[in-house]
């Protein structure tokens, strides 16, 4: 369960991190659309690497019924 545990808590810094980066994109909106657009596509980044650890951790609970 020690893997399980450090997959999710990856997650939780990872979920914390992008909906900074996604509110921060759309705080930019406005200023500063060069900024808006990289932070939104660092907050896209992110969340395909969540969606990677969302399987992987799916795949280690299912491996371990």
């Amino acid at each position: 369960m020690d893997r399980i545990d450090l997959i999710k808590s990856n997650q939780n810094k990872i979920n914390k991190r992008y909906k900074e980066l996604v509110e921060q994109a759309y705080n930019f909106r406005q200023t500063d659309s060069a900024l808006s657009d990289i932070s939104e596509y660092r907050a896209i980044k992110l969340l395909n690497k969540l969606n990677r650890l969302k399987y992987l951790s799916r795949d280690l609970t299912l491996n371990s019924i």
